[in-house]
């Protein structure tokens, strides 16, 4: 066996080293082209990554802060609620007449003040609710009671309380009054 490898080695040595060298250094330059490219696609892939990444990020702070400007003062609005309810029991109950005639202008004129800076800064009543059917999505019921006429079963007798949006979300529920059917 000694006798065919020196053979072999000894038939060109110069050719194999020559031919070896130039298979070895192209296949290190295609492995390195190879490898650029997959760095370059990798970092491209990488930055079209962190691209979306930071339109998704800036979306999202922009909706955030749309969503923060509306309600803002959803807190504020939530603590002032029950002070116009109280504006509005207190004009329910001031009798129309002579003697009260200027305590319940100076409140109606308090009141609508009031209401004025509320929905300026994005406070809506909802609307009536009573005669219609029941709804959860808008409405809270308080309690049922058994209803006048049976027309009125399933929906609202009373409004106890009214109900507030603040831009497009509800901030209170209406509570109200629902008629049941008669058994």
């Amino acid at each position: 066996m000694a006798k065919k490898e020196d053979e072999v080695k000894d038939v060109n040595p110069e050719v194999e080293t020559q031919g070896t060298e130039t298979v070895v250094d192209e296949t290190i330059e295609l492995s390195k082209e190879e490898q650029l490219e997959k760095e370059l696609s990798g970092s491209k892939d990488q930055y079209l990554r962190l691209f979306a990444e930071f339109e998704n990020y800036k979306r999202r702070t922009s909706k955030e802060r749309i969503e923060l400007f509306t309600t803002a003062n959803q807190e504020l609005m939530s603590a002032m609620l029950p002070v116009m309810d109280d504006f509005e029991r207190a004009l329910k109950n001031i009798e129309a007449t002579k003697e009260n005639q200027s305590a319940l202008d100076g409140i109606t004129l308090i009141k609508n003040k009031f209401e004025g800076v509320l929905q300026a800064k994005g406070l809506s009543p909802m609307e009536s609710t009573i005669g219609s059917e029941f709804d959860v999505d808008h409405m809270e019921a308080i309690t049922k009671i058994p209803a006048p006429t049976p027309e009125l079963a399933g929906k609202v007798i009373d409004e106890v309380e009214k109900g507030y949006r603040l831009g497009e979300k509800i901030l209170r529920y209406a509570k109200v009054v629902v008629g049941e059917k008669a058994q």
